[in-house]
């Protein structure tokens, strides 16, 4: 089969992905972007649900799709037609990596969970992505990112005590893609010793638990829930969002006695403040938070950003300016380190950020984002198939 970019780490990889919406194709799309060949396997009748989200890329497209599936390959396939799933067993034959988040139990049904899948093919590495995980009694349910972030408790300590908040960001599917990732990458290094693949299961639920651990750590310790408030923290205080003089929010933070002291003596000229053992630890300003940031407040409300940002960075204190979506993508340190690309799209070309990762020895490819089937046919007589099956697989709705 076709490979990938040469000098990308994962060039000789091939990756197959039965997949929809974030968790999975988050997982897939990192992969790809470190030179794998990633091919999508959709259904021929919409594929992925997430290509009709929205229509926000160019009038056409999906603003999740374009984010979670460049640089993929997609084959429209029904699995559930013999000739399709034949189609899909030579295509596991050669794939090294096989990850799917469909429906619960529906892998299995069709004979390729991660456990299926390592049973016939010892060499490939196999993840199961679920909401909840097997053996459980939610482990029959749907799950989407909403749901698994409320039933996992972020959402209690989101948002303020009045009003819980979803994270804006879809954290359950990103992380459980990204523990894919690098259960993936740790099962592929083990494989070059042993010669054997694995298969691997990974949870929305289970991700969102393990980033709840410090919030249960603190229950669990104290027998007190933290309370979600803002911009802000809980466990860390002072560490908020305030106003300034000209109309913007100024952040700020102290994560230690030091830069507490600093804060108060430096920036604030409080050295009433910072004398008085009231406040002398993190857990005594937590308790006291409501008086620290109406001292803080008096201050920030007499300088603009600008001013704010300068006292702070001569304090060595972190800081930052609350920014909306528009600040973002014209934020001047994403221009000034190059951090844009074009990606081409079927709608016409997008601009899209870099990977977090930098290095000297590879540049992601920032591959193309696929029509729905763009790459069947080509696939397909990389399998095998001569001209006229496939143009019965065509004309039969197969493909």
């Amino acid at each position: 089969m076709m490979s990938s970019p040469a000098g990308l780490p994962l060039r000789d990889l091939v990756v197959v992905g039965l997949e929809q919406a974030v968790a999975a194709p988050m997982a897939t799309r990192q992969l790809a972007d470190l030179g794998a060949r990633v091919i999508k396997v959709e259904n021929p009748r919409g594929g992925d649900f997430a290509r009709d989200y929205d229509r926000a890329v160019l009038g056409e497209l999906a603003a999740h799709f374009v984010w979670l599936n460049r640089g993929k390959e997609s084959l429209s396939l029904n699995f559930r037609d013999p000739r399709g799933a034949d189609v899909l067993e030579r295509l596991f034959a050669r794939a090294d990596v096989v990850v799917q988040n469909l429906a619960p139990g529906a892998a299995a049904r069709y004979g390729f969970s991660a456990e299926q899948l390592v049973a016939r093919f010892p060499r490939v590495v196999a993840v199961d992505i679920s909401g909840y995980g097997d053996g459980g009694p939610l482990s029959h349910k749907r799950a989407y990112d909403l749901l698994v972030q409320s039933e996992g408790g972020s959402c209690a300590i989101t948002g303020t005590a009045q009003t819980r908040a979803k994270p804006g960001i879809p954290l359950a599917d990103i992380g459980a893609g990204m523990y894919t990732v690098t259960s993936v990458l740790a099962a592929l290094h083990a494989r070059t010793t042993t010669g054997r693949g694995a298969a691997i299961g990974v949870s929305l639920f289970d991700t969102v638990v393990e980033w709840m651990s410090y919030a249960m750590n603190i229950t669990m310790g104290t027998g007190e829930t933290p309370d979600p408030n803002g911009v802000s923290s809980p466990a860390v205080s002072p560490y908020g969002a305030y106003p300034t003089a000209d109309g913007y929010t100024v952040v700020l933070g102290t994560t230690n006695d030091g830069e507490w002291q600093r804060l108060a003596r430096t920036v604030l000229g409080r050295d009433d403040l910072a004398d008085d053992p009231a406040y002398a630890h993190n857990d005594d300003r937590v308790r006291l938070r409501p008086a620290l940031d109406e001292a803080i407040r008096d201050w920030t409300t007499t300088v603009s950003i600008d001013k704010a940002q300068e006292v702070l960075d001569a304090a060595g204190l972190g800081n930052s300016r609350l920014n909306d979506v528009q600040d973002v993508i014209d934020h001047e340190h994403l221009t000034a380190r190059d951090r844009w690309r074009e990606v081409a799209t079927p709608a016409g070309p997008w601009r899209a950020p870099l990977p977090p990762p930098i290095t000297p020895n590879w540049t992601s490819p920032m591959g193309a984002v696929p029509r729905l089937g763009e790459h069947t046919d080509t696939l397909l007589a990389e399998l095998g198939l001569p001209t006229d099956a496939i143009a019965d697989l065509h004309a039969d709705g197969v493909v």
